[in-house]
């Protein structure tokens, strides 16, 4: 009788660790075994528990009547019973159901009678999440006083306990209410202090944690921004932009950096925003993807001069986010697995004129007349979410110019990022380079990833594109089975260029932050190989320049945050700035790109210069944007 109840619970954690995953139906089959194991041995209590599980994974795919079903089983046995913590949390569960049917006055039914079990059995953090629920609830109903009710008794609770992760999302939910009646000046205070609970929270996390939190924290940004921006605080709402959107990525650099003291605790300014534009000389453009269908657009310009221009993407027949994708494809860039088509069709250029221009209307010309006039003056774009995969080289503007033709171009993951970045005053000279300040790889034996388990497709033109940039670089290539990741590993603590010809994978392999780069296996197996970004971040890089020049989406999504996957996990180990590529490129254009790249650095230490440089050369070869539209330096120009 034990084994089997050992058996069954086992079975239902695996099921949970499935639909943790995402994976529901894997989680639903080990349900359903061991459901069966618990009518078998009559063990109620477990078979309410993980009929409950059943309702949870049918809802996580909004499958809201298989999930409604499962909860009233599980329901009725809690009653039958006289298990008031089962009956609590289903109850709590079938309210959630019609909440997001919309069905309102069920939802409120149900939340009713789980908060009194609540109270009845001293379970003070289900007292605090239902009122705040029946809160959301009235909100929506637009009853704007009920609600604010509810959460005034719900946040004392909270705040009680030490459920700071509550707390933070019932003051955010205080904030939306005020912004919901229009009153945006008394929006600010709940929503700030919200900001501030997320932000001491990320002090007890690790670094994984900091990254996959932030998610569920934007929303707080996003919902100040728009309270600000609707009372005309422009400069104020750019400062949340970067507060949200750098606080990741800077408490992972500033944890290694030893300038730490001195920005670990630094929210960032106007002032400090404007002083970075100086020390740049650039021109930053940050982007945000706001509430209700707007985009947001600042540029600050080098002389400290801010700019502000709100987008409204309503008339859209897309989300912007389609709109990114469509124009990617537009180019040419597939997705697909395995081994790559042979020249791929390309759409017509009809097609893909249309679409890059259609967000260079969007991008570019709100702000065009901000812009340096100037083509050697750079312009940093500050990219949010889906905009991270815009190939801004090749936006066109209304006279078919591509932007390329007309600036120097950089990005960075936030404008505080170029500041923590900017550590080595030393101007980066290829020629004095000594043949151990550069590790230069180029096609690895692949390594074997994925379920089922495929080689990643070899690249011979990296191989030819490593031994051309050798000699330019005065370093000796690791090729084949030399690049293995141990050899790898052993070099590139000290480089000061490191230049990757592989695979830059961009899907999980169960990390929290996506990517890995693809290097020869030092033992056989699957996964081997890979230098994942979870280990890149606890590299110590003294890099002035860390190229990825293959960078290929694999079986993946790709998505904003794999894309930063790799780069950011490059610039918190040390990087000072990392070119990678937006989609997998051609073998025989890319070479010619990052040949010319490095013989236009020996002329001029100018990244960015160099590689703008490079572009329009490969551009007259190879004229398709496919072959030099990818590439993006992310960080540092000098």
């Amino acid at each position: 009788m034990e084994d089997k109840e050992l058996e069954g619970t086992t079975i239902n954690n695996i099921g949970l660790i499935y639909n943790s995953l995402g994976q529901y139906q894997r989680a639903l089959d080990n349900y359903q075994q061991a459901v069966i194991i618990a009518q078998q041995i009559l063990d109620k209590r477990l078979e309410g528990i993980i009929l409950s599980n059943i309702g949870v994974a049918y809802d996580n795919q909004e499958e809201y009547q298989k999930a409604l079903d499962n909860y009233q089983q599980a329901l009725t046995i809690a009653q039958q019973i006289g298990d008031k913590e089962g009956e609590e949390t289903t109850l709590g569960n079938i309210g959630e159901v019609y909440r997001r049917r919309g069905e309102y006055q069920k939802a409120l039914d149900y939340w009713n009678q789980a908060f009194n079990i609540a109270k009845q059995i001293g379970d003070q953090e289900g007292e605090g999440t239902y009122l705040n629920n029946i809160g959301v609830v009235y909100n929506n109903l637009k009853k704007y006083q009920k609600a604010l009710d509810y959460y005034q008794q719900a946040l004392p609770i909270r705040k009680q306990i030490r459920d700071n992760t509550g707390e933070g999302g019932t003051l955010n939910n205080i904030g939306v209410n005020y912004i919901d009646q229009g009153n945006y000046s008394e929006a600010e205070k709940p929503l700030y202090a919200a900001i501030k609970i997320w932000e001491s929270l990320r002090a007890t996390l690790n670094d994984e944690q900091k990254i996959s939190i932030f998610q569920q924290q934007a929303t707080t940004y996003r919902w100040l921004q728009k309270a600000l921006i609707a009372q005309n605080k422009i400069e104020q709402a750019l400062e949340i932009s970067e507060r949200g959107r750098a606080r990741a990525i800077i408490d992972l650099i500033t944890s290694k950096s030893t300038r730490s003291n001195e920005f670990l605790n630094t929210i960032p300014s106007i002032a400090q925003i404007k002083k970075i534009a100086q020390q740049q000389k650039a021109t930053l453009v940050e982007y945000f993807l706001a509430k209700d269908a707007k985009l947001y657009i600042w540029v600050v310009k080098p002389t400290g001069e801010i700019a502000f221009k709100q987008v409204d993407l309503k008339s859209l027949k897309t989300p912007l986010k389609n709109l990114v994708e469509t124009s990617r494809q537009s180019i040419g860039v597939i997705k697909q697995r395995g081994a790559e088509i042979e020249n791929p069709p390309l759409p017509s250029a009809e097609t893909q004129k249309k679409h890059l221009q259609q967000l260079h209307e969007l991008l570019i010309t709100p702000i065009a007349k901000h812009l340096p006039k100037n083509s050697g003056d750079r312009v940093i774009f500050i990219p949010h979410e889906s905009l991270f995969l815009v190939p801004f080289p090749a936006l066109k503007d209304a006279n078919n110019k591509y932007l390329i033709e007309k600036h120097t171009i950089l990005t960075a993951p936030a404008i505080q990022v170029l500041d923590y970045t900017r550590k080595n005053t030393e101007t980066l000279n290829i020629a004095s380079l000594q043949p151990g300040d550069t590790l230069l790889v180029g096609n690895p034996i692949m390594p074997i990833t994925g379920i089922p388990p495929v080689q990643q497709r070899p690249l011979p033109g990296t191989e030819k594109e490593a031994n051309k940039i050798a000699p330019i670089l005065n370093t000796q290539p690791l090729i084949g089975k030399q690049a293995t990741k141990s050899a790898v590993l052993q070099k590139i603590s000290t480089a000061k260029i490191i230049h990757l010809a592989t695979h830059g994978l961009l899907y999980g392999f169960g990390e929290r932050i996506p990517g890995a780069i693809a290097l020869a296996p030092d033992t056989p197996g699957v996964n081997e190989g890979l230098l994942k970004t979870t280990e890149i971040i606890n590299l110590n890089l003294k890099a002035d320049l860390v190229v990825l020049s293959a960078c290929d989406t694999g079986g993946g999504e790709i998505t904003g945050d794999g894309v930063v996957g790799l780069s950011r996990s490059l610039l918190t180990a040390g990087a000072e700035s990392v070119i990678v590529s937006l989609w997998a490129v051609d073998d025989s254009s890319t070479s010619d790109l990052m040949v010319e790249f490095y013989r236009q650095l020996q002329q001029n230490p100018d990244k960015a210069k160099a590689l703008r440089q490079a572009m329009l050369s490969t551009m007259k070869k190879y004229p398709h944007p496919i072959h030099w539209a990818a590439f993006t330096l992310i960080g540092n120009a000098e």
